[in-house]
């Protein structure tokens, strides 16, 4: 059920956003306990603010109102944000503009013994994402194929 919502909310969001000169990142809809949740990732350039973001709510809100059918019948919140820090990474030009930035990416499988790696992103091609991290005191270097990536953001190195 969520992937219909999203798929139904995505192109109104998409366009409202658009509209705005802003990114829209990601869209989400989960049940926390008992709650539903949609939620609604923007940015740009020099980073996203609050009024920015309560604009683009209540534009989403009013326009969500008025759908017949109603795209989720079910009581929901709305929330609308930055991606924060740890953005995650989804389309292609998220992969491309996160070269040379900390990054943690989780596996599917294990690769070199690890599901997750965390280290600065070297290189990024159609099939594979080049990864400098470091392993104790060691630097490595791994590469992985895009198809075992099960999740994918930004990072804050500590």
């Amino acid at each position: 059920m969520s992937n219909n919502v999203i798929d139904t909310i995505q192109p109104l969001a998409q366009a409202i956003v658009a509209a705005h000169q802003f990114e829209l990142v990601d869209i989400e809809f989960v049940r926390e306990g008992q709650s539903w949740y949609l939620r609604i990732y923007i940015d740009k350039p020099g980073g996203i603010n609050i009024e920015e973001c309560a604009m683009v709510s209540d534009e989403l809100s009013e326009k969500l109102d008025t759908m017949d059918p109603d795209p989720i019948p079910q009581a929901y919140f709305l929330e609308v944000s930055s991606p924060g820090a740890e953005r995650p990474l989804k389309k292609e030009a998220d992969y491309q503009n996160a070269i040379g930035q900390y990054v943690h990416i989780g596996l599917y499988q294990k690769v070199d013994g690890k599901k997750v790696f965390e280290g600065d992103l070297a290189e990024v091609t159609p099939e594979t994402l080049t990864i400098n991290y470091l392993d104790k005191t060691r630097h490595k270097t791994v590469t992985v194929k895009r198809d075992q990536i099960a999740q994918a953001r930004l990072a804050v190195k500590f």
